[in-house]
């Protein structure tokens, strides 16, 4: 009996951890608009955790670009719209996707895919002398970008 109720929680374990696997960069089906419906770890994203990562130059730097009014940085872009009521004017299917990567709803975008490993346009060796290596990772993590989506989902007009 132990060692039916041992096993039955070993496979429980890892059914839980299945579930919740990462999808990977190259594996995210986006719809014809570039939604991106499902999450990509099976885990709810952390709205504050977003907004670190959205303010913190090392991370998505997302003020670099973008006007959040909610967020504390001593520089907001205006390269990109502003992100201010982002949650009234998209879904969390389509943030998700502008968010792993713009490009699927705003073609000719600036904004990179913070959730891509390729395909990348590169000047090549011949042109800057330091091309990059073939596979980059990913700018976030699966769960980096749901916290963003989290974040990006507060931002509701006043």
């Amino acid at each position: 009996m132990k060692r039916h109720v041992a096993l039955a929680a070993v496979a429980a374990t890892f059914a839980a951890t299945a579930a919740f696997a990462e999808t990977a960069p190259m594996d995210v089906k986006f719809t014809d608009i570039g939604e991106v419906t499902t999450s990509l770890t099976g885990q709810p994203g952390d709205p504050s955790k977003g907004a670190e990562i959205a303010s913190t130059k090392s991370l998505g730097n997302c003020v670099s670009c973008h006007v959040v009014s909610a967020l504390d940085a001593s520089f907001q872009g205006n390269v990109g719209p502003e992100l201010n009521g982002a949650a009234d004017r998209w879904s969390e299917a389509q943030l998700r996707g502008i968010v792993i990567d713009a490009k699927h709803t705003f073609e000719g975008t600036v904004m990179p895919g913070m959730y891509k490993t390729g395909p990348f346009i590169r000047p090549g060796d011949g042109y800057t002398g330091k091309a990059a290596p073939a596979d980059l990772p990913p700018i976030l993590n699966g769960q980096q970008v749901e916290d963003v989506v989290a974040f990006l989902m507060t931002l509701k007009e006043e």
